[in-house]
């Protein structure tokens, strides 16, 4: 199967789209099937290592297309209208196409995939709508305006494959259809318990302090300050893994955490392993691929209560939830756990448990088959299109068909439900807390069983 992967961000930009596209590519081409990456050039300058996979170590084909820097995150690259694009997608001749995060360079994209009749797999990813309110975009009209955007890309979608039941009920509730559930693999040999690194933990607690660890971006929408007041905490050491440009701003609010910078590989899932507890506080996750990580590295999390974290994370059974946007209830989950080492112990072995059969390889096979789908789906319709009776028998049937009572605010026909949340049997009644819902650390300050 040929496939092109448009892409919002791929390697060498570090984020959750960048890495699972790759994963994908990468088991595409070890499955023998033929991807082409299309997406963004990186900045000028930027290393671009070659990737190759497979047992002959095939090249993966990427095609660049110029882009500039995202004003206020030179980190994030926008594409530019280029010829480029509909040039690689006509020379690929893919039998499928796949639209990461589509928005900018996504949405042109499918533009062009709906004059070519090309099936479409549209995957979200990124809750732009959430980080335009979070960089105050639009005068308070971006969110609507992200959502406009979204809508209509992932309409023209043959399907589309959201990475957590939040998500998927996000899209549907914003009339979005056909709509699945496809999450993301971990390695679990990668992160693994195994690669603690006892020095290391010394050397960032010398006190003997419980290490209490982020890892990701430093940016506005990762909420990563809602960590100084834990930070201050007696007998507890922050250590915070990445960069972006909130890094000299969360440095001067936690004079006492550590500050690593960006992490790679093995060096990466040591600093995972050597945590003592794991702490995510950015409130507008799809997925959060760190929580897997750590998770699959036997380390117990804190995560807020709302989007992908509530797939994830087992309330009093691998971590604790906490009320989004909360410093004290952050801070309070924190101190609990470093209170406890026998409960991070539990809750660690749990976590891994629970992730170790999400393996990229399981995921990718599942990817390949909404492809698949797909392309049956499209070569039926191709079918009966092409037939004067069927035609007129699907024009019969549509407007013989009753209207739905159940629509979307704009009128669109209400998709099939998606399912709640999955919850632990210790917290039923944590399916959607939130910081207006619940007093403060109300999530935490309950005794585990």
């Amino acid at each position: 199967m040929r496939v092109a992967i448009v892409t919002e961000s791929f390697p060498p930009e570090v984020n959750g789209v960048a890495h699972s596209v790759l994963r994908a590519a990468e088991h595409l081409v070890r499955r023998g099937h033929q991807p082409l990456v299309i997406t963004p050039a990186p900045a000028r300058g930027a290393h671009c290592p070659p990737q190759s996979f497979g047992p002959d170590r095939e090249p993966l084909p990427v095609v660049r297309i110029p882009s500039v820097p995202l004003p206020r995150y030179p980190q994030v690259r926008i594409a530019l209208p280029s010829r480029r694009l509909a040039a690689a997608l006509t020379a690929h001749r893919p039998d499928v196409v796949h639209l990461a995060s589509p928005f900018i360079l996504g949405a042109r994209a499918a533009r062009i995939t709906e004059r070519l009749d090309l099936p479409t797999v549209a995957v979200y990813q990124t809750d732009l709508a959430g980080y335009a309110q979070a960089y105050r975009m639009g005068r308070g009209l971006g969110s609507a305006l992200a959502w406009a955007r979204i809508r209509s890309v992932h309409r023209s979608a043959a399907r589309n494959l959201a990475p957590s039941t939040p998500a998927a009920q996000d899209l549907t509730a914003h009339g979005v259809r056909n709509v699945r559930i496809w999450a993301r693999g971990v390695d679990s040999a990668r992160f693994h318990p195994d690669h603690r690194d006892e020095a290391l933990h010394r050397s960032l607690a010398p006190g003997g302090e419980v290490l209490v660890g982020y890892v990701g971006r430093l940016a506005p929408e990762k909420r990563v300050d809602l960590l100084a007041e834990a930070s201050r905490l007696p007998g507890v050491r922050v250590v915070v893994i990445g960069d972006g440009p909130s890094a000299p701003a969360l440095k001067a609010a936690m004079p006492g955490a550590v500050f690593l910078g960006r992490r790679t590989g093995a060096e990466l899932a040591r600093c995972f392993a050597s945590l003592d507890v794991f702490v995510h506080t950015g409130p507008l996750e799809t997925f959060c691929q760190t929580i897997q990580e750590a998770m699959a590295s036997g380390v117990p999390v804190v995560a807020p209560a709302v989007g992908g974290p509530l797939d994830l994370v087992g309330h009093h059974r691998t971590g604790l939830l906490v009320a989004p946007r909360d410093a004290g209830a952050v801070a309070r989950a924190v101190a609990t756990l470093a209170a406890a080492p026998d409960l991070r112990t539990r809750y660690g072995a749990a976590g891994r448990a629970d992730v170790t059969d999400r393996t990229w390889e399981a995921v990718g096979d599942q990817l390949v088959q909404h492809y698949q789908d797909v392309l049956a789906e499209h070569r039926t319709r191709s079918g009966a299109a092409s037939s004067p009776t069927n035609r007129k028998t699907l024009s019969d049937s549509v407007a013989a068909a009753p209207v739905s009572t159940s629509a979307a605010a704009d009128g669109s026909a209400a998709a099939a439900p998606i399912p709640t949340p999955r919850q632990p049997e210790a917290a039923p009644a944590l399916a959607a807390p939130s910081a207006a819902a619940a007093p403060a650390g109300e999530l935490v300050e309950e005794q585990p069983a």
